[in-house]
């Protein structure tokens, strides 16, 4: 008994002084491994940030291969506007930080000019327009992407502006502190769909509403929020709402 007791405790001890070996090749490999890695992350870095400079102009200029690029830097797990320095890629390397810049301020300048009539919600595409003419042709096209990318760089600013995604797959940029319920999301897509015009009867015909849930909706847009217009003598139903973020304005 005493002697397999003796070969008991080498076992144990050999066991011990293996699990420690193995530890320290273990710490050795992922060491090296992390040593590689970080190669990797800079040597891709390197070649991105060359790409990007050779690149610069038509990164800058066309709104096509901006988006590829863009495209680019997400699929492998890149964000444009993260980065080692204040505004990210768009800054550091392409030089494109006062461009952006100058972007989010015409976006809070059409938003601001556009919210008594709107309510402080205006349609991605009506914004993408009044921006675009506001800048005029040298300035080159703007795309719904330019606008998003632009609208995150508000976003610290915590004066509510944000892209929001409304019933039917339609984008809409809110530009005050208020949120919207899914009601108003599919009120806005059917108006969206009328021009702008909204009735308790299309809501109840397509949407499957009771009248009474219709009629405290759209109220609730008229008087609390101000998110549309009441024309009292609509020609066939007597009263219809007007949603001005879901009309187009020709101005």
């Amino acid at each position: 008994m005493h002697r397999l007791g003796g070969v008991g405790l080498a076992a144990f001890d050999r066991n011990k002084q293996s699990q420690i070996l193995f530890g320290e090749l273990s710490s050795e490999l992922s060491k090296a491994q992390v040593d590689h890695l970080q190669s990797q992350l800079t040597q891709f870095r390197t070649a991105l940030a060359h790409f990007a400079t050779t690149h610069r102009d038509s990164i800058r200029s066309d709104p096509k291969f901006r988006h590829e690029f863009q495209q680019m830097c997400s699929s492998i797990g890149v964000d444009p506007l993260a980065g080692p320095r204040k505004g990210g890629w768009w800054a550091e390397m392409l030089g494109m930080g006062d461009w952006q810049y100058e972007l989010g301020v015409q976006i809070v300048d059409v938003c601001v000019s556009t919210r008594e009539r709107n309510g402080g919600v205006i349609e991605m595409g009506e914004l993408v327009r009044m921006v675009s003419k506001l800048r005029g042709v040298e300035s080159g096209v703007i795309t719904e992407e330019d606008v998003i990318r632009s609208i995150k760089l508000l976003q610290p600013l915590g004066a509510g502006y944000e892209v929001i995604d409304v019933a039917g797959g339609k984008k809409m940029v809110r530009s005050v502190m208020k949120e919207l319920d899914e009601d108003q999301g599919i009120i806005l897509a059917e108006a969206q769909a009328e021009g702008g015009r909204i009735v308790e009867e299309i809501l109840m015909t397509r949407r499957g509403w009771t009248y009474e849930r219709a009629r405290a909706a759209l109220d609730n847009m008229l008087l609390r929020d101000g998110l549309c217009w009441l024309d009292a003598q609509d020609e066939r139903h007597g009263k219809a709402y007007w949603v001005p973020s879901a009309m187009r304005w020709d101005e």
